[in-house]
């Protein structure tokens, strides 16, 4: 057998195999030679030798010596340098029926034979075409049989470590050790360092290296200086530091820069500089625009900060401008003192903080000095303690803004309370006036209560001193109160929209700011879209509406959500515009519209479905509890105001068409004949009344369709707490205490509008999932409606006037949607022209 050395062979899948297997052998030979040469680089890097006595040095360095070489010496003798021979061969090994030998070799029998010749030359020729796929064969690098405690590693983690943390030119410190150089060491030297403060981020500076005779360093650098040799070769004077230095022959000198002054060092090799200390200014701040009262009442004050090397921490302080308040009414009297007001101010947490602008945002709507004048004086802080003060700054204390008059007298009232104690007689009288005649005056009873049981409380206090901690409770009440006033309980959807319009027309009268304007015309909106809901459902429920009412009333209206949507968007952009006048007239406009409109619905046949059975209970209940509550009202009335014949006044109307809105008026005084002269029996029956009423909600939350849809859980929970209300009403008026009564009844109620509005969205989605129930209409609007379920606009339009946000949070809907038609794309099952449309609004979306 004769060797072939024309062999097809990639020459690079040689080369590479050839590299690799001399790498196998340097680290199986040398491993532990560059663990010890990794682990004594990584020590003097670190500068350990420095820290250790000079025999010490010598001794580690003449074990490392003896290590680096006995390591060498059994690397040489195990290292062995591959051939190319051994290459083919770790080569051929990789490959199936090892070609290469194959190729090497000749062939011995049947040479003289023609057919053994061809059969052999085609082997071959297989062979070749194997040889010439040759992939280079990895290397074995692993050690883990001659290293099993992974010394190589550790070396390697100490020499990472010294890069990052240590520095290449401490290895020369091992020159200067040895026994020459220390006798050299021995002679005059020195050297020295400036450090900045840490908080500057400036480097430190080695004093051997600076050229010139200027040396400009930041205030309060610490100067440090070594001198070598024998005390008194060198000598300092500096003028730099407080108490300064003349001919100070110390080995070391340690001092801090706070002047600018001169720096000697006298000896050989001295140095003198001219020391420039740049001083530390203070911080710098100052309001950079007017402070404005965000939409919710939060004040928002913007300013403006810079320091040389950056502000560390502020602080505003807010102090009643007492020569600016407006002293009279209840502000004449004088002030209680009380501690100014002081925050923290917000800082940018990216970036440096050497120039900056930032807001101060905070809410001030229940601190008594709101809406009256201050002074704000902004103090910034930076690394060195160092103060810097701003103007004070003189405005009204920016706060929430009460367009009801009715809550903004009650916020009158206990800023004035707050002001001053002594108010508190004053205050009583002011209340008990506001509702000395709540017909027409309070829109909600819950208000009233509460007014009037907040006023009880007062009084009382007041007789016998009013205390901080009493003040500060009728204080909160009174917020409460007001916020109840501005805001409301209302459920009913077009009193609700009336409230909007009412709030939002005075805000325009009284000057609201963009984001207060803004903020209700967003109530506006979600009012409307409520009410319009509303009276679909009613229409749906009632079936009392049909395509010829619409004709037959020249006064109603109907409109579309775009419609309306385009109506209050043309009054907003009037109030940005600031044209207050027409935007007013828009909305009176707008409002009247609102009140005419009717929805039109086909007069519904056959007999009522069990949804709408549940629903005309659920109302007849409501009805009932509305009775209920407003009977309770009327005997409260009573304890307040005997005489006043139980609550007669216009728009008070009860079930059989006597005044007020209870069960009946036929009993002598406006009371209840079902209840005698001492109001005992007639609580009595009012709680007996209630239980009733609350076995009858009971028995219709068991009846109540929808279940297993979110509508309908959602029904059940809200008829649950409607239920539990019902029951703190029946024991509260067991007890004879008719405000808890009143208030639990007032939450029954809400809950019970919940319930309803609930059971209504689960009807309609059924209504959705089974269109038309078979009828003709509902089967053509099945047809038309697009993939998302979606009814197509009026006269053929592509668009929907559909509300798809339902009043929820836009970005949250939006995300809903999103995921809506991913969850849809993903349904092989839909037809493909379906999936191509959602596919595209992917696409676009």
């Amino acid at each position: 057998m004769t060797a072939r050395h024309n062999l097809p062979i990639p020459r690079l899948s040689l080369w590479l195999t050839h590299a690799g297997m001399l790498a196998e052998q340097v680290l199986r030979a040398f491993w532990p030679f560059f663990s010890i040469f990794m682990a004594i680089l990584a020590v003097l890097m670190l500068g350990l030798q420095d820290h250790v006595r000079v025999e010490m040095v010598w001794a580690a360095g003449a074990i490392a010596a003896i290590a680096v070489m006995a390591t060498l010496v059994w690397g040489f003798r195990r290292f062995h340098l591959p051939s190319r021979a051994e290459a083919l061969m770790r080569l051929d090994a990789s490959l199936p029926g090892r070609p290469i030998q194959a190729l090497m070799d000749d062939q011995a029998i049947g040479a003289m034979d023609a057919e053994s010749v061809a059969l052999w030359q085609a082997h071959q020729t297989r062979m070749a075409q194997r040889a010439a796929q040759a992939e280079p064969v990895k290397p074995d690098l692993r050690l883990a049989d001659r290293d099993p405690y992974a010394l190589r590693y550790s070396a390697l983690l100490a020499l990472v470590i010294a890069g990052l943390f240590g520095s290449f030119w401490r290895i020369g410190s091992v020159a200067e050790m040895t026994p020459g150089a220390a006798i050299a060491g021995q002679g005059p030297s020195w050297e020295g360092w400036v450090e900045p403060p840490r908080y500057t981020g400036l480097p430190t500076l080695y004093l051997a290296d600076q050229s010139g005779t200027t040396l400009s360093v930041p205030q309060g650098s610490r100067i440090t200086l070594r001198f070598y040799g024998e005390v008194g070769d060198h000598s300092l004077t500096e003028t730099t530091s407080p108490i300064g230095a003349e001919s100070a022959s110390e080995p070391e000198q340690d001092f801090v820069a706070t002047r600018s002054g001169q720096l000697t060092i006298d000896g050989p090799a001295g140095r003198d500089w001219a020391v420039n200390v740049i001083a530390d200014t203070s911080p710098k701040i100052a309001v950079a625009e007017d402070a404005e009262a965000e939409a919710g009442g939060r004040m928002k004050l913007l300013f403006a900060a810079a320091d040389d090397y950056g502000v560390v921490s502020g602080s505003a302080v807010i102090a009643l401008d007492l020569p600016e308040v407006s002293r009279r009414y209840g502000l004449a009297t004088a002030p209680e003192p009380r501690d100014v007001i002081q925050v923290e101010l917000p800082m940018p947490i990216i970036g440096d903080r050497m120039d900056f602008n930032e807001a101060l945002i905070e809410d001030f709507s229940q601190h008594p000095w709101a809406h009256l004048p201050v002074k704000i004086t902004l103090t910034a802080r930076d690394a060195a303690d160092q103060d810097g003060h701003s103007e004070p700054y003189q405005t009204n204390l920016p706060a929430r803004r009460f367009f009801d008059p009715l809550a903004a007298a009650v916020i009158e009232q206990r800023r004035d309370l707050l002001w001053a104690r002594d108010n508190a007689t004053r205050v009583s009288r002011i209340l008990r006036a506001v509702s000395h005649l709540p017909e027409g005056f309070f829109r909600s009873e819950t208000a009233y209560l509460r007014l009037r049981v907040t006023l009880r409380r007062l009084e009382m206090f007041d007789d016998y001193g009013l205390t901080l901690e009493q003040q500060e409770e009728i204080a909160q009440a009174l917020w409460d109160l007001a916020i109840i006033i501005e805001e409301g309980t209302l459920a009913d959807a077009l009193e609700r929209m009336r409230r909007a319009q009412e709030r939002l027309s005075e805000a325009m009268k009284n000057g609201a700011t963009d984001e207060e304007i803004t903020e209700l015309m967003q109530e506006l909106r979600e009012a409307t879209q409520d009410y319009m809901r509303q009276l679909q459902r009613l229409a749906q429920e009632n079936g009392e509406f049909d395509q010829n009412q619409q004709s037959q009333n020249d006064d109603a209206l109907q409109m579309t959500q775009d419609d309306l949507q385009r109506m209050m968007d043309r009054i907003q952009e009037l109030m940005e515009q600031g044209r207050m006048a027409e935007a007013q007239q828009a909305l009176e406009e707008f409002q009247r519209m609102m009140e005419n409109m009717r929805v039109t619905q086909g007069q519904g046949q056959g007999q009522q479905s069990e949804g709408e059975q549940a629903m005309e209970g659920l109302a007849e209940t409501l009805r009932e509890q509305q009775g209920l509550s407003d009977q309770a009202f009327r005997d409260l009335q009573e304890q307040f105001n005997p005489g006043a014949q139980a609550g007669e006044s216009q728009g008070n109307e009860g079930r059989n068409g006597g005044q007020g809105r209870g069960q009946s008026h036929e009993g002598q005084g406006g009371r209840g004949s079902d209840q005698d002269s001492d109001g005992e029996q007639g609580q009595g029956s009012l709680a007996d009344r209630q239980q009733a009423l609350r076995d009858e909600l009971g028995r219709q939350q068991q009846n109540l369709p929808g279940a297993g849809t979110s509508e309908g859980d959602a029904a059940r929970d809200a008829l649950g707490r409607a239920g539990r209300a019902m029951d703190e009403a029946e024991n509260a008026l067991r007890n004879d205490d008719l405000a808890d009564a009143i208030d639990s009844q007032s939450e029954a109620m809400e809950a019970l509008r919940e319930g309803m509005r609930s059971l209504g969205e689960a009807l309609a989605q059924n209504q959705q999932n089974q269109p038309g129930q078979g009828s003709q209409e509902g089967d053509m609007q099945a047809n038309s409606r697009d993939p998302l379920g979606r009814s197509p606009g009026a006269n053929g339009s592509i668009s929907t006037d559909d509300s798809l946000l339902q009043g929820e949070d836009v970005y949250r809907r939006a995300r809903e949607l999103l995921d809506e038609i991913r969850r849809r794309t993903g349904d092989t099952d839909r037809p493909q022209i379906e999936l191509e449309y959602l596919k595209r609004l992917l696409e676009r979306f």
